[in-house]
């Protein structure tokens, strides 16, 4: 027998398997498919992710809309961006109605220690508004390229002096001196002037205390509550209603101030200390100020404190 025969017997007693491959594939091609793309899944991820990326970009809009034009640190920024995280988004369902939430009250400032520290008729009200018109007419200063200043909110402060402002040839006028102090977020100390019922001047300050500060200490800005301009020296407007500010240590129980050849005790008031009085005559030496301890004892007299400035301008 012949290869060829012998081939074509082999092929006729079992079935050509490439044949019934290529029959098996033919086949299967109507019945082997990819599996459909999930098309609804894919949208749905898609919605979620397009509504995500809302919800972050509402996140960074309201908290940018959250700062106040005008409101800054003093010690300035850390410059870094807002970023919102998927996380931090919040959904809303239909079925579920947010309850009400009461408006905060605004309490105002705090009122001084004693009744005595609002002069001349002034009231807390009274007081409180100047303070509020300072605060207002500062924001306004920066809208307008000022140095930027946290002064924040009336609040914050503790109002411990109002008296009368008399009206010099530097500041003519007569008006209200509002003195504020403020412990946090630092301490500051804010001697606002209001005149026809607007605020015209604003000096803003700290607590001067140093390490090696004497037990009473007199505000290194307080000298426009108790002079006029030294453009007026020799020609005050009398009687003239003074007032006078500083900080004393805890060790301090009592301070004295001479002015004029009147004396007034002064009112401690959570550290600072306050005293005023009416000037009727002219006048070229400062206040005289004087300390004492519980049991009595003098511990500051300014004519021994080489840093204080005795004589007027």
């Amino acid at each position: 027998m012949s290869e060829e025969q012998r081939q074509g017997q082999g092929r006729g007693d079992r079935p050509d398997f490439e044949e019934q491959l290529r029959e098996l594939l033919a086949e299967d091609a109507y019945t082997i498919r990819p599996s459909p793309a999930p098309y609804p899944a894919i949208r749905r991820r898609g919605v979620v992710e397009r509504r995500r990326r809302v919800a972050a970009a509402g996140a960074v809009l309201a908290t940018l809309a959250a700062v106040p034009v005008g409101a800054y640190a003093v010690g300035g920024s850390d410059g870094g961006s807002v970023t919102a995280s998927p996380q931090s988004s919040v959904s809303a369902s239909r079925a579920a109605s947010p309850t009400p939430t009461p408006s905060a009250t605004v309490s105002g400032p705090a009122g001084p220690a004693t009744p005595g520290q609002l002069l001349d008729g002034i009231t807390l009200a009274q007081a409180t508004d100047g303070l509020e018109k300072c605060l207002a007419y500062d924001l306004e200063r920066q809208r307008n390229g000022g140095l930027p200043m946290d002064l924040g909110t009336a609040d914050s402060y503790r109002i411990i002096l109002a008296l009368n402002s008399t009206g010099d040839s530097n500041a003519p006028g007569d008006g209200i001196y509002v003195v504020a102090v403020r412990e946090k977020p630092q301490e500051t100390r804010l001697i606002c002037n209001i005149k026809d019922g607007e605020a015209s001047g604003l000096n803003v300050g700290g607590n001067d205390r140093l390490p090696d500060s004497p037990p009473v200490l007199a505000d290194a800005n307080g000298g426009k509550l108790y002079q006029q301009s030294f453009l007026d020296k020799g020609s005050w407007k009398l009687p003239f209603r003074w007032g006078f500010i500083g900080t004393a240590e805890s060790s301090v129980a009592k301070v004295t101030v001479s002015y004029g050849g009147a004396t007034s005790e002064a009112v401690i008031d959570h550290g600072w200390f306050v005293a005023s009085g009416v000037l009727n005559q002219q006048v070229t030496l400062a206040p005289h100020i004087k300390g004492y301890d519980a049991g009595g004892k003098l511990v500051y007299d300014s004519d021994e404190d080489t840093a204080y400035q005795k004589t007027l301008p």
